[in-house]
């Protein structure tokens, strides 16, 4: 069973799907320090005049001192509206944004009562991979008992709750491999891979691409097989060897091989 554990992010980029893609089970990693103005709520799509337009989600109790599962939405409603005619702006120019809409609104669409951060973007990413077909089977760490340590390093979180879930193989981003020790992951029968998703350039608009935004942003200018295409095309890499320092983060993972280039 091949797992990832990653923050829940609000609406991420697309090579954030082709690591859920490639994963038996998704582990939502709410357990930390929640940290203000992140990837956790907002994101950016192209501006109608260009360059990055930011999205994002107000919270009633932004703090450091709270836990990423503890954080909840100012105003879920008021936020919907706020966002959904933020991209109404698209609909002349952007060919999908409808669908876009369709699923900003479904994201939105938080049971009564329910104010969480985290819930709202699990559905986020629900919705997504539905619309893309993609599989996800995800698991929030807060509602979980997992008997983890009381503190662990950076490279330590996704060691201990893939051992406690019983996972053959541990799935991250490869921009993140200089954190992680293979022969650690060997040591408890769990394979260290890494997703590295390919480089994938698309149309926006007339004016010049602007890279790294929101998969909203890609799902407005290109139709639902087209993204998934590119998010599948992700190469899987297996990590052997030592520990790499930060020296060799630019480098590929020391003794690695491909396993799934398609």
């Amino acid at each position: 069973m091949r797992v990832g554990i990653m923050q829940p992010y609000f609406f991420p980029y697309p090579g954030h799907f082709a690591l859920i893609s490639r994963c038996d089970d998704w582990y939502v990693f709410d357990l930390t320090q929640y940290t203000p103005k992140s990837w956790i709520n907002r994101n950016r799509v192209l501006h109608p005049g260009g360059g990055p337009n930011w999205i994002s989600v107000p919270l009633a109790n932004s703090s450091i001192h709270i836990r990423i599962a503890d954080a909840r939405v100012q105003d879920v409603a008021g936020t919907a509206r706020a966002m959904l005619g933020k991209l109404s702006h698209y609909r002349k120019r952007a060919p999908h944004c409808r669908a876009v809409e369709a699923i900003v609104a479904e994201t939105f669409a938080l049971p009564s009562g329910d104010e969480s951060l985290v819930h709202l973007n699990l559905r986020g990413l629900t919705a997504v991979c539905q619309y893309l077909g993609l599989p996800f089977r995800p698991r929030i760490c807060s509602e979980l008992d997992l008997d983890l340590p009381a503190a662990c390093g950076a490279g330590d979180w996704a060691l201990e709750i893939a051992s406690r879930v019983g996972a053959t193989a541990y799935l991250n981003p490869i921009s993140g491999r200089g954190l992680f020790d293979p022969s650690r992951f060997a040591a408890r029968g769990i394979e260290l891979q890494f997703v590295d998703p390919q480089p994938w350039h698309y149309a926006q608009g007339t004016g010049p691409a602007v890279p790294g935004l929101s998969i909203l942003d890609a799902l407005m200018w290109n139709d639902a097989a087209s993204v998934a295409a590119a998010i599948r095309a992700a190469a899987v890499v297996v990590a052997a060897g030592p520990a790499q320092g930060s020296a060799a983060a630019d480098g590929p993972p020391v003794a690695s091989r491909c396993v799934a280039c398609t």
